[in-house]
């Protein structure tokens, strides 16, 4: 009876042990109190149903670090996790319920939408240690693309110049340029055609 707990015991596979995880060297890159404010700021500001001004949140974002150009269209309800780790540039589209959740850079390009209940996703954890450590990959956004509603765009993706990824759809690897791309994990489906 003993000798068979000991070979069960002898085969099982290690398991995740959630109570061993920490975030490691990761750092927010911020002091503790800029997260603090910052955490109230995007609260009443940001992820708020009400209206506030587009020009109001550029300059919140900016006071906070983000590097943002003109004409930021940033609907209600939308979520940033670091701002100090967002770059936007000139005429960007950020529609309602987006999740920007970088806990690393995110850099949007020109002329970039991002549509309604988006997810850009900067983190997840290594599955193959037991502890779930952090595994982080910057997004890049370049610009003219379309990231489409209910989409999520995976750590470590850059998304080419005007690409287009359709609603619902999962980018795990880069999108080429001018292309067109649907499903999870999203594959091409054809070229991005833009006529005058």
């Amino acid at each position: 009876m003993q000798t068979d707990l000991t070979i069960k015991q002898a085969v099982q596979p290690v398991q995740t042990d959630l109570s061993k995880f920490d975030t490691g060297s990761y750092h927010a890159g911020a002091s503790k109190l800029k997260v603090l404010v910052w955490y109230f700021v995007n609260y009443y500001f940001f992820n708020s149903a009400f209206p506030w001004p587009y020009g109001i949140k550029s300059k919140l974002l900016r006071l906070f670090g983000a590097k943002v150009g003109v004409g930021l269209v940033i609907k209600t309800k939308v979520r940033i996790k670091n701002p100090w780790r967002l770059v936007i540039g000139d005429h960007c589209w950020i529609g309602e319920s987006v999740w920007i959740d970088n806990l690393e850079d995110v850099m949007i390009g020109d002329h970039v939408c991002i549509s309604q209940g988006a997810l850009l996703l900067t983190g997840n954890h290594d599955y193959k240690k037991s502890d779930f450590p952090y595994r982080l990959g910057k997004i890049k956004i370049e610009s003219g693309a379309w990231i489409g509603a209910q989409t999520t765009v995976c750590p470590g993706v850059v998304c080419r110049t005007h690409a287009i990824l359709t609603v619902g759809s999962v980018a795990a690897k880069e999108l080429e340029a001018w292309t067109i791309y649907t499903g999870n994990p999203a594959e091409p489906v054809r070229k991005r055609i833009i006529k005058e």
